[in-house]
């Protein structure tokens, strides 16, 4: 077989511009996935890249050239695309974004009706085959109109989260020139928070950096601002707004651990004995509160498409990540990263209390070490050199290798998208013990 096309990863179409992605390539991916999906009507959207233009047109050529009335969204974010998808009724969804990737990668995310996922257990590969060799069953002359989708957007936002149940809290709002600042636009007049605009400009060019609060240098700014000022919370997005971040009264970052542990408590208040389903990387806190709560937890993968697909077959109310990707029922089981703003205000609004004061809690009862990652030659032979050293623990390989003992727990797991593992480290209220057993893993995985 040939080489596949390098765009195409495990959940997504990714790559340099015009390299590994350009119009012709798009152009084919369009006829690809219209004889993938069999679908009739598709909705297209686009984030703020420079190429992210030439992408789409192209994407929608290929489309129409298969016969599919395909309407073009304009500039949006990747929950606005799920949005449409699985509002308007459309067969397929396509986003040309390349998320946090630096400025010369763009790229595609797919879902089918109901904005189910296409990834690469459920289509991908077949789109990448059949772009690759340009081999398409469909033809014919698909239709064209440009749609905004903004009022019914923040429609929608309001009904998951509705605005009387805020109270007028100071938000500091960082959208790092990407797309969040127009979707905090749209609904920002019917809520009570007086937001503060931080980088709400749209700019493909990402004049302060490549949005990715994960990363310190990203964080930076909006810390400085939340340091020099008076907010009750910060909160910041990456670039096509499906993860969010949040920074506290004090402007100290919160892992995104914590946040999973704050929304599933306040769905459960919403939805008495939902189900919740979480990620295997750190889960104590989580659990606790399910519990506490009279929820019901759920482990799955980590991954968008497996933490959708189990969400589907427990009917579950609410998923999160601790790489802040938050999936809702609501939103047809999709992540967003404007949903989770609006509960933190919720939150933080009904309970009385600082976010800083949440969060601290969660943070001394099980403290953690943060994701570490780690270049390795041979990266499942070194996760196994790490299961042999700690085989007197209670070992789980939902994902990866995770080991939990009476005080601690580790898990360990290869990425799916990039060359590294990673790590991350729990205990019980004893944040040297996590230090200490993150330097002994690391010893033992990078030996």
């Amino acid at each position: 077989m040939a080489d596949r096309l390098p765009c195409f990863k495990v959940y997504d179409v990714r790559g340099i511009v015009p390299s590994e992605l350009n119009a012709g390539i798009a152009r084919d991916i369009g006829r690809a996935l219209a004889d993938e999906t069999g679908a009739e009507k598709a909705v297209v959207g686009f984030d703020v890249r420079l190429s992210s233009r030439e992408i789409t047109d192209a994407l929608i050529v290929g489309l129409r050239e298969a016969g599919v009335d395909t309407t073009d969204i304009g500039l949006c974010g990747t929950e606005m695309v799920y949005f449409a998808t699985a509002q308007y009724g459309f067969g397929a969804g396509v986003m040309i974004t390349a998320s946090h990737n630096p400025p010369e990668y763009n790229g595609m995310k797919f879902v089918r009706q109901e904005s189910r996922p296409i990834s690469g257990d459920s289509g991908l590969w077949e789109v990448e085959r059949r772009a690759r060799e340009r081999r398409f069953d469909r033809t014919g002359s698909g239709s064209l109109e440009q749609k905004d989708v903004y009022k019914d957007f923040a429609d929608h936002l309001l009904n998951v989260v509705p605005p009387d149940s805020i109270k007028p809290l100071k938000v500091l709002a960082n959208a790092g020139n990407g797309c969040a600042g127009l979707a905090v636009q749209s609904v920002q007049d019917r809520l009570p928070l007086r937001i503060t605009p931080m980088q709400f400009e749209p700019d493909g060019s990402f004049p302060n950096g490549v949005p990715n609060p994960m990363l310190e240098e990203s964080r930076r700014p909006t810390i400085e601002r939340m340091q020099d000022s008076d907010f009750d919370f910060g909160v910041a997005w990456d670039a096509d707004f499906d993860r969010c971040f949040f920074f506290d009264e004090d402007g100290n970052f919160i892992d995104g651990y914590y946040i999973v542990g704050l929304l599933a408590h306040d769905t459960l208040r919403q939805k008495p004995g939902a189900t919740i389903v979480h990620d295997p990387r750190l889960i104590w806190n989580t659990t606790e509160i399910i519990a506490k709560m009279g929820g019901r937890a759920v482990a799955s993968k980590t991954g968008h498409a497996f933490i959708k697909e189990r969400m589907r077959a427990e009917d579950a109310e609410y998923g999160g990540e601790m790489s802040a990707h938050h999936y809702f029922k609501a939103h047809w089981f999709c992540d967003s990263g404007m949903i989770p703003f609006l509960q933190i205000a919720r939150i933080v609004s009904q309970s009385g209390r600082t976010l800083g004061g949440l969060v601290g809690e969660m943070q001394k009862k099980y403290p953690c070490s943060g994701e570490i990652n780690s270049e390795v030659p041979e990266p499942d032979a070194a996760v196994e050199r790490v299961a042999q050293r700690f085989s007197n623990g209670r070992v789980d390989r939902t994902d990866g290798l995770s080991v939990e003992f009476d005080n601690w727990r580790f898990n360990l797991r290869p990425s799916n998208t990039e060359p590294v593992v990673r790590l991350n480290v729990e205990s019980r209220g004893d944040q040297r013990l996590v230090q200490e057993k993150v330097e002994e893993i690391l010893k033992v995985l990078r030996a």
